[in-house]
């Protein structure tokens, strides 16, 4: 039996396994400080436990400080199998961080324990960002378990903070570490289609603006006496809402939507009663554009309608940027694209084709330091969702699709 051959016959019988390590991961909540947790170090040492017994040893742990959690640092970790010769690397990358279960009532499982059924596991992180760890896995042991040696070297990196920004993640690493090369094939498990066919590639630019605006309180009955912040700040969100058709008009039909988006969305409360005009306020903008348009040109022309908008209404606005990403596209004919292209065709039987986004992944960070990657998984996106899920079918399918990229070329 050839060597593919013998790893695909191997996942076919990995369905307990699967469910196996999924349960583990499942039942140790790995939340961020941010979210009231403890971060992941629980989660990564069952996780590093339980390779180690499967015979994945080859392991190096790059931990970034965080005073905030108890273990004092979050865990990143590299998982080797060794290839034959030098050359270009294969990177699977999945994270261990959990968002909140939120409201507890929606869940018909409980979210921290791994529930099988009707083909499904059902729990917090089964699908995010399990699934892909749990295949990337798999997809080594199908090697590892079989005498198979690939033609170069595989790594799992599994990270933590993706959830929250990545500072302690793949930013960290990227800052702290010499792990990547430019030749290395990089793909992120993290987000898919259900039929399996949507590969990304790029992403929109992201930039989240707070706009604070002081203005004049008075009273609701003699506005003139004042000067009202909401009322400016409500003028305010419909001209750069409006900045999407007069100013960034350029369309990309490899997003969806085609074009950029400026949408305001929190408003922080201003005065506790309704007989008195604001003179505070505060409201927040998501801004997804494309590529094209850098993060700062975003910011200096809704410089300009602020400016246009305090001679107005005789009020003064402060801006902050909560939030920025940036980073070129991962070129469609690279060749992380092309061969995951092929695996995909030979496991689920569809074409794959490339897209852009308008959520951020780690993939930006990746891109912006010169390293092409891709994200892709076949998944129902049922991700931060109450009663999230994983398809066990999902899980071996594309690790099937993950040992077919370790062999390309063997």
């Amino acid at each position: 039996m050839k060597e593919l051959e013998k790893a695909l016959a191997y996942l076919d019988k990995a369905e307990a396994g699967v469910i196996e390590l999924e349960g583990l991961l499942t039942g140790i909540p790995a939340l961020a400080p941010e979210s009231g947790g403890d971060g992941e170090w629980k989660k990564a040492e069952a996780l590093e436990a339980w390779l180690r017994k499967r015979g994945l040893s080859d392991i190096e742990r790059h931990d970034a400080p965080d005073p905030r959690v108890s273990a004092g640092k979050r865990p990143n970790l590299v998982v080797t199998v060794k290839g034959r010769s030098p050359g270009k690397r294969l990177w699977i990358m999945a994270h261990t961080d959990v968002v909140p279960v939120g409201d507890l009532s929606e869940w018909k499982t409980e979210p921290f324990k791994a529930t099988v059924k009707d083909g499904r596991i059902y729990g917090r992180g089964v699908e995010d960002n399990q699934q892909g760890l749990v295949s990337g896995v798999f997809a080594a042991l199908s090697l590892l378990d079989n005498g198979i040696v690939p033609e170069h070297d595989v790594k799992l990196l599994i990270v933590a903070d993706e959830e929250f920004g990545s500072a302690f993640g793949i930013q960290w690493l990227l800052a702290n570490r010499s792990l990547f090369r430019e030749d290395d094939l990089i793909v992120i498990p993290d987000g898919g289609k259900a039929d399996g066919s949507e590969i990304e590639t790029a992403e929109k630019n992201i930039c989240w603006l707070k706009v604070h605006t002081k203005g004049k309180q008075c009273h609701a009955s003699r506005p003139e006496d004042g000067a009202n912040a909401f009322l400016a700040n409500c003028e305010l969100a419909l001209r750069l809402h409006r900045m999407e058709t007069e100013v960034f008009t350029d369309r990309d039909p490899i997003f969806d939507p085609p074009r950029s988006t400026v949408t305001p969305t929190k408003k922080e409360a201003n005065v506790p009663n309704i007989n008195t005009v604001p003179g505070d306020d505060t409201f927040y903008l998501d801004m997804r554009v494309l590529p094209q348009y850098s993060v700062d040109f975003v910011v200096a022309e809704s410089r300009k309608r602020m400016d246009e908008v305090e001679k107005l209404y005789g009020v003064t606005m402060r801006h902050e940027v909560v939030q920025r990403n940036e980073s070129p596209a991962t070129p469609v004919d690279a060749p992380v694209v092309s061969l995951l292209k092929d695996a995909i065709k030979a496991t689920y039987g569809v074409e794959g084709r490339a897209v852009g986004i308008g959520g951020g992944t780690v993939g930006a960070y990746l891109r912006s330091a010169g390293y092409h990657c891709v994200v892709w998984s076949k998944q129902d996106e049922s991700m931060h969702a109450p009663n999230e899920y994983a398809v066990i079918a999902n899980i071996v399918g594309d690790a099937k699709v993950f040992a077919r990229l370790m062999l390309a070329g063997s």
